[in-house]
């Protein structure tokens, strides 16, 4: 009887927190497009290092093409809205208890908020183009939030698999 309750409140923990993903990353990618200007200067002050340290070792790496940072900035749009779409389908089919399916999906959608948070700012902005030096474009802390919260969630998600359910089937 334990075990039926704690995967129902597991599966309802997922279903819950897979949504509260979602809605963040939609509200991310919608607000990226509809107020395109605000990130995409961010965006491009990021890859041009116009606000780190100066140190002629790095600024190698900048990024100081318009065309390119703007392409760079659609693709983490195009990126955000695809994930958004992953996980309000698998928040459905937590819903609609296709534990498998949503987990599935809801690991999918995951892993791409956490490639996106944890490889695109944290890694590549903070590291690779010294986002960490910038004390007015700097989304370091926002980015580690997400990565960690996603994290969470995942691990949530794959608790909830039935004993002896392989978690990514």
């Amino acid at each position: 009887m334990a075990t039926s309750t704690s995967r129902g409140a597991l599966s309802l923990a997922a279903t819950l927190l897979t949504a509260t993903i979602a809605l963040y990353t939609a509200l991310v990618a919608f607000g990226n497009i509809t107020d395109f200007g605000t990130n995409q200067q961010f965006v491009r002050h990021v890859l041009a290092m116009d606000t780190t340290f100066k140190d002629e070792d790095l600024m190698w790496r900048a990024i100081t093409s318009q065309g390119l940072q703007d392409a760079v900035y659609v693709g983490i749009i195009v990126w955000e809205t695809l994930a958004a779409l992953v996980l309000i389908y698998g928040s459905w089919l937590w819903v609609r208890r296709d534990d498998a399916r949503a987990r599935r999906m809801s690991g999918y959608g995951l892993l791409m908020v956490m490639l996106l948070f944890g490889a695109g700012f944290i890694a590549i902005g903070g590291e690779w183009f010294a986002m960490w030096q910038s004390e007015s474009w700097n989304g370091l802390d926002a980015a580690t939030r997400i990565f960690l919260f996603s994290g969470v969630v995942l691990i949530v998600n794959q608790l909830s698999a039935r004993r002896g359910e392989t978690p990514a089937t």
